[in-house]
């Protein structure tokens, strides 16, 4: 877990990365990581092989460079951020 302090509060944080089936909608994996953590450093763990496409949000952007994922043969849907759009 991480932490940070704003101000004198303390705040402390994690994500949950979850693979969803795009049929099914039943979860097929999950990752928890530190608040700090970038999304892109688990999409590969979230990813069983079998996709056809992946839908995500804008910080999952650049994921289609990553050189562990460049044999990944999968139509990328990744949102903007929203000063592009």
């Amino acid at each position: 877990m991480h932490q940070t302090k704003k101000g004198n509060q303390w705040h402390f944080g994690m994500k949950a990365h979850i693979g969803v089936d795009a049929k099914s909608g039943l979860t097929h994996s999950l990752v928890t990581t530190a608040a700090n953590e970038h999304d892109l450093n688990q999409l590969g763990n979230l990813l069983h092989g079998e996709e056809q496409f992946v839908s995500a949000d804008a910080g999952y952007q650049g994921a289609p460079q990553r050189e562990e994922l460049a044999e990944v043969d999968v139509d990328w849907l990744i949102a903007e951020r929203p000063g592009k759009v």
